[in-house]
């Protein structure tokens, strides 16, 4: 029998953090199903690889679950486990950086493609616009998605991302403009030479 949650608000979620750090077990499969969609998101678009998605947030749970004990609530839960989700992809692309190169990506993306719905109202300008916004600098996305997609203020997204909210201002701006300048000009390389530039 699934019993529903509540409407799940930050405060929600970090209430249900503490408790869990407290030993409430139901505490705890509330606090994870409440932001494992989140999680699973944010290290897909961190890590550019949607296949180590699943493994990557399980990690984050898993490192958060262990230091759930140290959780005071001096920020919300989210931001919390989305800053210890950026240190998991981190260790990731560090690990990955000093392993040998195997062969490139097979078909798996247009595999993913196929399998998913079609014909649904604005589908296609849904995947267009995640195609735009996986092409931005990874910066910038991270900034976009933290703040666009998940709907975090500035604040907490520059604590996310470990940098003053001067420059998450900033990556948001230029994130902007690269989509306008993409979507103008068809996706060419436009944000790609800006980077190279900046």
């Amino acid at each position: 029998m699934s019993t529903a949650l509540p409407t799940v608000t930050d405060e929600t979620v970090t209430d249900w953090a503490l408790a869990a750090a407290d030993g409430d077990s139901e505490a705890v499969d509330r606090f994870v199903r409440a932001l494992q969609r989140d999680v699973r998101r944010y290290v897909a678009y961190l890590a550019d690889d949607a296949q180590a998605a699943d493994d990557l947030a399980q990690d984050t749970f898993l490192r958060a679950l262990t230091a759930l004990h140290r959780f005071e609530g001096h920020s919300s839960a989210r931001v919390w486990l989305l800053s210890i989700a950026r240190r998991v992809v981190a260790d990731s692309l560090r690990l990955a950086a000093r392993r040998p190169r195997t062969v490139g990506t097979t078909d798996w993306e247009d595999a993913a493609e196929r399998a998913q719905p079609t014909g649904l109202p604005g589908f296609e300008e849904g995947v267009a616009l995640m195609q735009l916004v996986d092409s931005l600098p990874r910066d910038r996305r991270e900034a976009f998605v933290l703040t666009q997609l998940y709907g975090l203020p500035y604040a907490e997204a520059a604590e996310v991302a470990r940098c003053p909210v001067g420059t998450v201002r900033s990556r948001i701006s230029r994130a902007r403009l690269n989509l306008v300048a993409m979507m103008a000009d068809g996706h060419d390389t436009t944000c790609r030479t800006e980077a190279a530039v900046a």
